[in-house]
């Protein structure tokens, strides 16, 4: 009885809702967050879960029969649409749709070309922790420069400026900014607050903070320390051994460091508790890039360089090379079973000695010049352990034929010497060496002794008592 009027109501009520729909879109704003409520009730409109379209609605037909009305909410063919408008999940999805789109285009590598602006000089002072916070640039050119004070600034300057030549406080780096100009900004930054009696101040070895740095290898600080001494007039201050800071970077090998110390004034002719001046220590331990430092560094400016100089034995730096080199011979002529690493060792050491020995020459030194005890020269030394290698050197120089038979003290010439060795390995070659430079075999010594005189007896003194009457091709 009641069932026509129960589906009347409720037919009363869907077509309420559907109104309330369609009102709903035409009030709708572009840009509302409101639809999904409008899609959750066009789905509940949606009865028998067919797949309707936004905007569309069911069909109230109604059919009178015996029992009364008969509601049919299936959509009707001749549904006619309602005017559409683009919803705001619709426009939502678009935006995310174009969104998404630039995303993949601009995640794509594209090719980039450098941008070049022009930095403007900062004249501001900067704190630098590493040579990276300097900014350097194409356009500008930097040349620090130390203040009289020797402190230093990290400021940029758009030109480059050149050092007073007298100061040296920074080496010369044709306008660059390196890493050793960086280093000395540093240093001279830590060393700014000592005094002149702090930087001149001896320890209990007579060691400055110049000495210790210098030991130490620490090129920067060495630098700046110098530059400091040097405006004292305390740069040569000797330490207990009477050595200056420039012997301990001789006895170091610290060749970058002596040139250094050498252009801000040190002297080279100076002697340490055994008489030795720079020279001598390097021919002694065969530091010829020191050596080779030195000569380049004094080449044409300041005063001679004494290579002349005798130590206390007696000894000129190029005496020291040779019985150096000879030293080596002698460990060479003694070893037994060597191994290779010894050998090669051993080759090293002599090279290093005879690099010595070239660049002495180089300087002026004299091979010809007397030692000051027994009256030999380098030629005699040589002689004394047939050394080969050395003769050679000697006797292709120009006054080679001069010197070849000048005696010592006791008379002998070095074909005396070398005649007289018991049964060295190169003896034989040594004389014949001496021969063909023109060494006189009839030349007498003190004791009135001819070289053959002094030959020892066996097989190689044999072979070079046949060389000595001047039989060659029979030896």
């Amino acid at each position: 009885m009641f069932e026509p009027v129960g589906c009347l109501c409720r037919a009363l009520l869907i077509q309420r809702e559907i109104g309330a729909v369609q009102v709903w879109n035409q009030w709708e704003p572009r840009g509302s967050s409101c639809s999904d409520g409008i899609n959750k009730t066009v789905s509940m409109l949606d009865h028998g879960g067919s797949d309707l379209m936004a905007g569309q609605v069911l069909s109230a037909a109604f059919k009178f029969t015996e029992g009364g009305f008969m509601f049919d909410a299936k959509p009707q063919a001749s549904l006619q649409h309602l005017h559409r408008k683009t919803t705001v999940k619709e426009l939502l999805m678009m935006r995310r749709q174009k969104w998404n789109s630039e995303q993949k285009w601009n995640s794509e590598p594209k090719l980039k070309s450098p941008k070049y602006e022009p930095i403007a000089a900062d004249r501001s002072p900067q704190t630098a922790t590493s040579p990276t916070s300097l900014h350097l640039s194409s356009t500008a050119c930097f040349f620090p420069a130390l203040p009289e004070n020797a402190v230093m600034g990290l400021q940029e300057v758009p030109q480059p400026v050149q050092p007073p030549a007298q100061e040296h406080d920074v080496p010369a780096s044709g306008g660059k900014m390196t890493l050793f100009h960086w280093q000395i900004q540093q240093e001279a930054k830590k060393a700014e607050g000592l005094s002149p009696e702090q930087v001149c101040m001896q320890d209990s070895d007579g060691d400055t903070f110049l000495h210790i740095a210098v030991a130490q290898g620490k090129r920067a600080l060495s630098y700046v320390l110098a530059a400091k001494m040097a405006r004292y007039g305390s740069l040569d201050v000797k330490e207990h051994n009477g050595q200056t800071a420039l012997q301990i970077a001789v006895a170091t090998n610290q060749h970058l460091i002596i040139s250094d110390l050498l252009s801000h004034g040190a002297q080279v002719n100076i002697r340490d508790l055994w008489g030795r001046s720079p020279l001598h220590v390097c021919a002694e331990k065969g530091h010829y890039l020191s050596l080779q430092s030195i000569c380049k560094s004094l080449a044409g400016r300041g005063p001679p360089v004494d290579v002349e100089m005798f130590n206390y034995d007696g000894l000129t730096p190029l005496h020291a090379a040779v019985l150096s080199h000879n030293a080596v011979v002698k460990e060479v002529r003694h070893l037994e079973n060597p191994c290779p690493f010894m050998i090669s060792e051993l080759a090293h050491r002599r090279r290093r000695y005879v690099e010595c020995v070239r660049t002495l020459m180089h300087m002026g030194a004299s091979y010809g010049t007397k030692d000051l005890k027994s009256g030999r020269t380098c030629l005699h030394m040589a002689a004394e352990e047939a050394n080969i290698e050395l003769l050679h050197l000697f006797l292709e120089q120009p006054m080679s034929l001069a010197a070849v038979n000048v005696k010592t003290f006791s008379g002998n010439t070095a074909l005396h010497i070398v005649s007289s060795l018991q049964n060295y390995r190169n003896q034989a070659e040594a004389v014949k060496l001496l021969m063909r430079k023109g060494a006189d075999p009839g030349m007498r010594n003190l004791e009135n002794e001819l070289p053959c005189q002094l030959v020892p007896e066996g097989s190689v003194g044999e072979k070079v008592r046949q060389i000595l009457k001047g039989k060659y091709g029979q030896v």
